[in-house]
């Protein structure tokens, strides 16, 4: 199956969510500052639209990391945003087992990551940038990949 990692089982997994509230962060240097988090490991990275103190508009900045990149984290937010503070939480995270298969259409072949519950697939994901790399290659809509990708997983499916 390609070089995908075979099945990962990931029960309850111990992170660490932190954030900041941004009323000064010019909006250009937050999508710079998402990638630097990645990059340097953070799991996740999301902004929220809030209101702050004076009816402000603002971004709340949240990300969840390892543990082990916490101080990493800290760094960056107070290099590369105008925050004065960080507020970090544990955090526990329960993750699916996860799987790929392949699924063949008529312009090539998708991973699908599915994940399971109880020994059930309860979640389907077709990888979006090989279905785009098919539609493009192809010149067909992205759309028609997928529901090539959702026809064929309800015409053959796979059991755990």
């Amino acid at each position: 199956m390609g070089g995908h990692p075979p099945h990962h089982e990931h029960i309850d997994e111990q992170m660490v969510k932190m954030e900041v509230n941004l009323d000064d962060t010019p909006g250009e240097w937050l999508g710079y500052v998402m990638e630097l988090l990645f990059e340097a490991g953070a799991n996740d990275v999301f902004y929220t639209p809030i209101y702050m103190k004076k009816n402000r508009p603002g971004v709340l900045l949240q990300l969840l990391c390892s543990h082990g990149k916490l101080e990493d984290m800290k760094e960056i937010l107070f290099r590369e945003t105008t925050t004065l503070g960080v507020r970090y939480y544990p955090l526990t995270v329960h993750r699916l087992e996860r799987r790929f298969r392949e699924v063949e259409t008529e312009w090539g072949t998708v991973a699908v990551k599915e994940g399971i519950y109880r020994g059930q697939v309860v979640q389907r994901a077709p990888e979006f940038e090989q279905c785009k790399t098919i539609a493009q290659r192809n010149g067909v809509p992205l759309k028609n990949v997928y529901e090539q990708v959702w026809k064929q997983l309800n015409e053959k499916p796979e059991k755990t």
